[in-house]
């Protein structure tokens, strides 16, 4: 360790980037019982991964707290990138619909904890006199007249325009409250919030599902809807690349062999 190669030296580099603190708190802890974990953390995670250029940092970061989030066994961590997320241009509404959207995704007890460890991070910058974009988080808005379910299957309609269709005669005939509690509660209520741009709703939404291993038709039908609103397949390829350094090589794989397929299936039609 007292010869630093440049994969060490280019992932500490980037790893400061992200939280400076944070960087230094890792090979203090981790220094004495095990050098190599330190080793391998800062060169794959931040000297390979992080260097790669074709997603920006931000993105990168959303896209990791939403992974944290919905994993939902790493606070810690996910502490540290709620800080590089706000390091590197994200404010802090914007964390707050990530956190929340994983509410849809994983359950209300990841959102829970990921919005504890915001406000515990939040407090922590306050106290060191760190000044973070506030940004503006509300509610979505129902046009008068209109309703939830059918402010959500606008929503969900600039995923895909067949998708409400699709739900609906999937589960009429045995929970069809579900697909309309997806709708109004998933579409409506969450991704309607302006406060988060649609892209990095999907971005956010794609790492989770590749993140937590367990939803791969959802993910091939989230990456079919981040390519239709134009997140590129370069910067989907990235995230899942991305997830490899949180949630290991296996979900990394599945989540690319499912992106492999919605491009193979989009190149035949």
């Amino acid at each position: 360790m007292t010869t630093l190669n440049e994969r060490y030296e280019t992932g500490l580099k980037n790893l400061k980037i992200i939280d400076k603190e944070a960087g230094e708190k890792v090979v203090e802890s981790l220094i004495d019982c095990s050098p190599d974990l330190v080793k391998y953390i800062i060169e794959y995670g931040f000297g390979d991964v992080y260097n790669r250029t074709e997603l920006a940092l931000k993105s990168k970061e959303l896209s990791v707290v939403a992974a944290l989030t919905a994993m939902g066994n790493a606070a810690p961590q996910l502490k540290v990138h709620i800080h590089g997320a706000l390091n590197v241009g994200a404010n802090i509404a914007e964390i707050q619909e990530v956190i929340l959207q994983m509410s849809s995704y994983a359950g209300f007890p990841a959102a829970i904890n990921g919005m504890l460890a915001l406000k515990e991070v939040v407090a922590e910058r306050e106290q060191e006199g760190k000044l973070d974009e506030v940004g503006v988080s509300r509610p979505s808005s129902v046009p008068e007249g209109a309703s939830r379910y059918a402010l959500g299957v606008q929503s969900l309609s600039q995923l895909d325009e067949n998708q409400v269709e699709n739900l609906e005669a999937t589960f009429e005939d045995i929970s069809p409250d579900l697909a309309r509690l997806v709708i109004e509660y998933g579409f409506a209520d969450i991704f309607s919030r302006p406060a988060l741009d649609i892209q990095h709703r999907e971005m956010a939404t794609l790492a989770a599902l590749t993140a937590m291993g367990t939803a791969s038709a959802q993910l091939k039908f989230h990456i079919k809807a981040a390519l239709h609103i134009g997140v590129s397949q370069i910067e989907i390829r990235e995230i899942i690349i991305l997830m490899s350094v949180y949630c290991g090589f296996p979900a990394a794989i599945n989540g690319t062999l499912v992106l492999k397929e919605v491009m193979s299936e989009s190149s035949s039609s």
